[in-house]
């Protein structure tokens, strides 16, 4: 069971609170977390990450441990704390300016 977080733009579009449970077989890597909670809320196609290239937004970034792995390859496995539960994968909106 991989449990996501997801910030509260996303909850609400999604009519969701904030914690996510996905059902996935091990190795997961961000895009097949990504295909499966796009596919179970369809309303979040496009939102995390384009919808053609399937490339993360600019100001989405993902954390596991409060390490950033948003730079990792999308298909690279996510940690194993994630697949088994322990850890949550946090989808994260950065913020800009100055």
């Amino acid at each position: 069971m991989i449990h996501i977080l997801l910030p509260a733009q996303l909850c609400s579009l999604a009519n969701v609170s904030r914690q996510v449970e996905l059902e996935m077989e091990a190795p997961a890597s961000i895009s097949s977390v990504l295909d499966e909670l796009e596919a179970r809320y369809p309303m979040l196609r496009g939102t995390i990450r384009d919808q053609v290239s399937l490339q993360r937004r600019p100001f989405i970034r993902f954390f596991v441990a409060g390490e950033d792995i948003s730079l990792e390859a999308p298909t690279d496995p996510i940690p194993e704390s994630v697949t088994l539960g322990e850890e949550p994968l946090r989808i994260v909106g950065a913020m800009a300016g100055g």
